[in-house]
């Protein structure tokens, strides 16, 4: 379809818009349909926009919908219809192709409807058009939120995105050609904005409360108007030119005119006075041709420098990837009545809108509430206003929105986005880039607003300056990001404009820190560093050997015994082996069922095994594959050893999902095993400009001194003070010793306005002198200027290169011979059970070789697999097996040293075998001589208040808090020596140990729960007192809230803290009861903070099982005493039982447990009677006088704890007794009794019992 030649229907659509006749519009009755079906048109328009283009080659929009919306006002519809059709006809040209096609066909309709759009941007630079539409938008905002309808919110978006469109028209280079201070298209359209007084209402949309939701159309009609100004020009708008800005006028006029005059008699000397009529043949000697011969120049002497081999030579055409970044600014200096206008707008809106529209921006960029790339205009206001104010009477107030450490920060993020988004979007890098350079501008301009503020005359400014600097020179992020940002310098996406302001803000921010820490003695700065830990590499075997099988087997089975096939809740309910909404068939997930119950016992999980096997018996009873229902322990034990050794048909993961899967788990791993470790370290000046001694720095400064004729002197003399940091104040001029560098200072100093560059000639000479003196003591420095160099080259360039032999050898050449003798010896050492192969056969070589020669050459060879397979053990890593006298000497040093404050650190400096802390505190353990590793830790000093006896109840709850977390940090200290010792262990003890391990683990869970069960006892020692008081309601109430969140954080698997909200007046009156909130703090509610929180929360800690826990025991009193007269038949049943499991056990254990179980009950007698006695003066007094008791129960009570600690012992005391004397336990709960009639003596009973445990795992 011709595109000028308009489409019939479309041609038709448009007559029945109307006709001018004159100066008056004249609408049909059918314009407004016509609109709508313009509209529809265009919705449906083809990929080449055929539509649009029709419609700008008609000249709709001048012709026919201006004139409508200048004269029919009132026609509401009519007007709403063309508002919208126009605010479709003037999208930019970008929005309608997505970006600039590179298909030439296409580029040519991407420019065309360019070119209707500066059509359009000239026909709207009229003020009667942009009256009647700040007439409209006014009375728009005249109407309150209650009476304006969605209509008029539309109709005042779509004005605002009609003015923001016709702003962001570009300029047409080749019809615009006007000079400085001359009105442009652009000028024209500023002042029609002006004169209808729509800048004062996109002034009050900034500042306005209630119409905050236009706050990004208003910043980007903002960042268009003052697209081609620069704030140094709007603040000097209207003043008369100061005598520093005369004289530098002067000083680039007299600049020009000395070039000139410089060339000029240049050219004087290179002509002779007299004429000649031929221009004469001449040789020049020593420059060869393509031939052998001289050239021959044929040209006047006075071209003679200008001679090149590449003259008359097509040029080298440059690919498009290697090209340089070109500049895309185009600054121009418009009308003077534009720009005093547009000064006006920026103080006003400094003064009264900026502090608050940059706030909202920030914030809906922060919550993703803007479009893709709107940060931008957000960047661009920021640089712009603030560096306005600093040139217009220099307001910190009316900025402080933008300065804080928050903006700093924020700025910084966007720049590392940009750069890794140029790196990853390398089709779309030079947008990426300018995006890029918008941030770095903002971050120039908060350092000079900073540097501003440090010269105020106000003392509060200057402090507050100095806070923002300590905080940005404190964090790592803002110190490192100048030095990043030069290193990734690329010239081919960076333009040269880029580079200049980089240069520049690295010298404002080197010279502020410079200034900071010449006022202070030390700085203290952030230090992070990332430490990676490799992951453990989990061999997969394929294929399990019989003798694996039986050792795995036999570990379970010993596992499940000791358990006396019993299993916790949470296995029990956690084994699911059927899915019911999975599409696999039951038969098919019956044989997964018995795999994965296969898998549990090679992991050696043998309680899980054992849950998975009676959760599938239950879903699958019949057949009897997983036992029948009435089976035996030792039968479903037979059961799983047939399992263990069937071969069951596995199904086979295909291989992209294996990968898939792998590769996920690597990088969940990174994740984990990558970590962040911060430090402060003192910060020393000259350390960090030494980080800039590098050629990816250099050679950045290089290129911008390149164009050292147009730079500015401001941007000169950047580059020349790193440049002289660097080789002066560092002594490291060798890294400037480069061709390309003395190429460039040879064309400074032969510039003929040299007299201007003072700086940079003085530099030069500096730099070549020192060169010329060192060409003089090392003959090959002029070969080194073909190279840049590093640190390391030019330390050996000044100091001397690294002679033959020393340093790096070079890689010894092995004859055949050799590598014969070396394969032989292998095969001949391989099979002889050596502890290192490489170690026996270094001597036996015929020519002397390093290890790492040797290893690797086998490697080459093909002998081994890696690196590893060769690896050097470390020193008693094959030490395995005790002799008696090695045994013996534990035993005696044990025995020397059981008594000292670290134990097991003494043994290690003594013993004559040196073994690995691991091995020793295993053997120890296997030896008896401990019954917890724990026994074994260095111990720390306890302070004389913690061993009191005259604590309070509460004290003593507190302190049972503090003392469970004590034990918390003792398990994370043993779990991380575990992990260190584990490096240590040989794989051969790798069963052993795991052994050892759990029976820690359990004597550690035994303790736990025995600080457990006194706090339980505690709790409803507390609830019978709250339940006396009136207050069983609320304890309820508590305890529906324990159990409700425990159900939520099950189902949801995620912990937070929950608020406990009393909606009663009961309960509001409880919660400000000191007993009830002494309640909950014992339970773990933590109580709000100060001025910030309202209520008591749950804390996030608690596991489902201690929330369940706890409520269990919140119980009333008449329900606790039915639920433990149950419990103390089951008890006694258990009793029994476990009284014949363990009739084999040895005689000493035996009366070690009596010895200890009749002394517990001989002293809570003793406290009972003391507690009976209420007549005596103090309580305290006789505890104290009790000297002699105090020291049996003492003793007694660490041998109590070693029967607790016992890894083949259960965890609960009744069930201690039952195993020694069923006398024994009625004795006790007869003191039971006893101690409920007296509510004061379990507590602190019990408190001397823990603090006995605690000292027992001290020593």
């Amino acid at each position: 379809m011709d595109l000028y030649m308009m489409n019939c229907e479309l041609l038709a659509t448009c007559s029945a818009l109307g006709f001018l006749e004159g100066d008056v519009y004249h609408k049909e009755p059918d314009c407004l349909e016509s609109v709508k079906d313009l509209i529809r048109y265009l919705r449906h328009e083809d990929d080449t926009r055929d539509i649009r283009q029709q419609l700008g080659a008609g000249q709709i929009l001048q012709n026919d919908l201006l004139p409508i919306i200048a004269q029919h006002t009132q026609d509401k519809p009519l007007f709403d219809a063309c508002i919208r059709l126009m605010v479709n006809l003037t999208q930019p040209a970008l929005l309608c192709f997505g970006k600039v096609p590179d298909d030439p066909a296409f580029r040519h309709h991407f420019l065309q409807v360019t070119s209707y759009l500066q059509a359009y941007k000239e026909a709207f630079a009229d003020e009667k058009i942009f009256t009647v539409l700040s007439e409209t938008l006014y009375n728009l905002l005249q109407l309150d939120w209650e009476q304006r309808a969605e209509e008029d919110n539309l109709l005042i978006e779509r004005i605002l995105l009609l003015v923001r469109n016709v702003l962001h028209v570009p300029a047409d280079p080749y019809e615009e050609k006007n000079v400085d201070d001359d009105a442009s298209i652009h000028d024209k359209l500023l002042w029609a904005v002006h004169m209808s007084g729509l800048d004062d209402l996109l002034k009050f949309l900034a500042c306005a409360q209630s119409e905050q939701q236009w706050s990004f159309h208003i910043l980007e009609i903002i960042s268009l108007m003052f697209r081609d100004q620069t704030p140094e020009l709007l603040v000097n708008a209207g003043q008369m030119r100061s005598a520093q800005e005369k004289q530098k006028d002067m000083q680039e006029l007299e600049l020009l005119r000395q070039k000139e005059l410089a060339e000029k008699r240049s050219r004087t000397l290179m002509r002779g006075t007299r004429h000649s009529r031929f221009r004469g043949s001449y040789v020049i000697q020593g420059l060869k041709s393509v031939g052998e011969k001289d050239v021959i120049f044929h040209q006047g002497l006075h071209n003679y420098k200008n001679y090149s081999h590449d003259a008359g030579k097509p040029v080298r055409r440059v690919p498009k990837r290697k090209q340089m970044a070109q500049d895309s600014e185009s600054q121009r200096r418009s009308a003077l009545n534009v720009r005093l206008f547009l000064r006006e707008f920026c103080i006003d809106f400094l003064e009264n809108c900026y502090n608050r529209l940059m706030y909202l921006v920030k914030e809906g960029l922060i919550r993703e509430r803007a479009q893709q790339h709107d940060e931008t205009y957000y960047l661009w206001a920021l640089t712009f206003f603030m560096a306005f104010n600093r040139g217009q009477n220099f307001r910190p107030d009316v900025v402080s929105e933008t300065m804080s450490i928050r903006t700093f920060h924020f700025i910084e993020k966007n720049i590392t986005n940009y750069y890794e988004m140029i790196l990853t979007d390398r089709s779309d890098a030079t947008s990426w880039s300018r995006r890029m350079h918008l941030a770095l501008k903002a971050y120039q301009e908060l350092l000079l607003t900073v540097n501003e503020m440090d010269r105020s005359k106000d003392e509060n400014i200057r402090h507050s300056s100095n806070v923002i600097k300590s905080n940005i020179f404190y964090l790592m992020e803002f110190r490192e990001i100048f030095l990043t940002l030069l290193r990734k310098f690329d010239e081919r996406m960076q333009p040269r404009s880029f580079l200049r302001d980089l240069v520049e803000s690295t010298h404002l921010f080197l010279r502020m820190l410079e200034r900071f820490c010449k006022g202070r003695n030390s700085l203290v700065v952030q230090k992070k560093r990332v430490k990676r830990r490799k992951p453990s590499k989990k061999s997969l075997q394929t294929e399990t050997t019989p003798e694996e099988l039986e050792q795995t087997w036999q570990t379970v089975s010993e596992e499940l015994r000791s358990s006396g096939f019993q299993l916790s809740e949470s296995l029990t309910e956690g084994a699911v082996p059927f899915d019911a909404a999975s599409e696999t068939p039951v038969n098919e997930q019956r044989t997964e069922a018995l795999v994965k119950i296969q898998d549990c016992i090679l992991s050696r999980s043998g309680p899980e095994a054992l849950s998975l096997l009676r959760a599938a018996r239950a879903v699958w009873p019949e057949g009897d594959t997983f036992g029948s229902v009435e089976v035996e322990p030792e039968e479903e034990l037979e059961l799983l050893k047939q399992i263990l050794f069937t071969k069951l048909p596995r199904s086979v993961v295909p291989l992209d999902s294996a990968l898939e899967e792998e590769d996920g788990v690597e990088l969940e791993e990174e994740e984990e095993l990558e970590s962040v470790a911060v430090s402060e370290t003192e910060f020393n000046f000259l350390d960090f400009i030494k980080r800039f001694a590098n050629p990816a720095v250099v050679r950045p400064y290089i290129i911008l001194l390149r164009s050292y004729s147009q730079n500015s002197s401001h941007t000169n003399h950047c580059i020349a003070r790193m440049l002289h940091r660097l080789a002066v104040d560092l002594k490291m001029e060798a890294l400037l010793y480069q061709l390309s560098v003395f190429s460039l200072f040879n064309k400074i100093l032969g510039d003929p306005a040299a007299s201007t560059y003072k700086e940079l000639v003085t530099f030069a000479k500096y730099v070549l002198n020192r060169f010329f003196v060192f060409a003089a003591k090392n003959d090959k420095a002029f070969v080194e200027l073909l190279f840049w160099k590093n640190v390391g080259a030019v330390r050996e360039m000044t100091e001397g290169y690294t002679k033959e032999g020393e340093g790096m050898k070079k890689k010894a050449n092995w004859t055949p011979e050799e590598e014969e003798q070396l394969q032989r010896l292998y095969e001949e050492y391989k099979a002889s059970g050596v502890p290192d192969v490489v170690e026996t056969l270094l001597p036996l070589l015929s020519s002397s070789r390093t290890r790492r020669e040797v290893v690797s050459h086998m490697v080459s060879m093909g002998l081994v697999d890696s690196v590893k397979d060769l690896k050097k053990e470390r020193k008693g890593t094959r030490i395995v097996l005790w002799t008696e006298e090695q045994e013996q000497e534990l035993q005696e040093l044990f025995e020397d040293f059981r008594d000292s404050d670290d134990v097991l650190g003494n043994i290690l400096k003594r013993i004559t075998a040196k073994r690995s802390r691991a091995r020793i505190v295993d053997k120890i353990l296997s030896m008896g001589l401990v019954s917890n590793r724990r026994d074994l830790y260095k111990k720390r000093q306890r302070s004389a208040a913690g061993k009191s006896t005259g604590i309070t109840e509460e004290e003593f709850f507190d302190m049972t808090g503090e003392s469970q977390k004590d034990l918390d940090i003792e398990e994370e200290e043993e779990e991380e020596e575990e992990e260190e010792d584990k490096s240590e262990q040989d794989e051969d003890e790798q069963d052993y140990k795991d052994q050892t391990d759990n029976s820690a683990k359990r004597g550690q869970k035994s303790t736990s729960r025995n600080i457990a069960s006194e706090k339980i006892h505690s709790l409803r020692n507390m609830v019978q007192t709250l339940q006396q008081q009136g207050l069983s309601g609320p304890v309820l109430w508590l305890q529906n809230c324990l159990n409700r969140t425990a159900n939520d954080r099950e189902e949801d698997g995620v912990s937070h803290p929950v608020a406990l909200v009393p909606l009663t007046e009961e309960n509001e009156d409880a919660m400000e009861n000191g007993a009830f909130q002494k309640l909950l703090r014992t339970v773990g509610i933590r109580a709000p903070s100060e001025g910030q929180e309202s209520f008591w929360r749950i804390s996030p800690s608690l596991s489902v099982d201690q929330l369940r826990k706890l409520a269990a025991s919140l119980v009333p009193v008449e329900e606790t005493a039915a639920e433990g007269d149950s419990e103390g038949n089951k008890d006694n049943s258990l009793a029994v039982e476990m009284e014949d499991n363990h009739d084999d056990e040895d005689d000493d254990n035996q009366e070690q447990r009596a010895q200890a179980l009749r002394a517990l009950l001989l002293s809570r007698q003793r406290k009972h009677s003391s507690a009976k006695s209420k007549d005596s003066p103090s309580r305290e007094g006789s505890s104290d006088t009790a000297d002699p008791s105090d020291h049996i129960e003492k003793r007694i009570s660490k041998k109590r704890s070693r029967v607790l600690d016992d890894d083949d012992e259960d965890d609960d005391d009744q069930r201690d007794i039952s195993d020694v004397d069923p006398l024994s336990k009625s004795n006790f709960e007869r003191s039971m009794e006893s101690d409920r009639e007296s509510p004061a003596a379990p507590a602190k009973r019990r408190y001397k019992r823990v603090l006995s445990d605690e000292e027992d795992e001290d020593s």
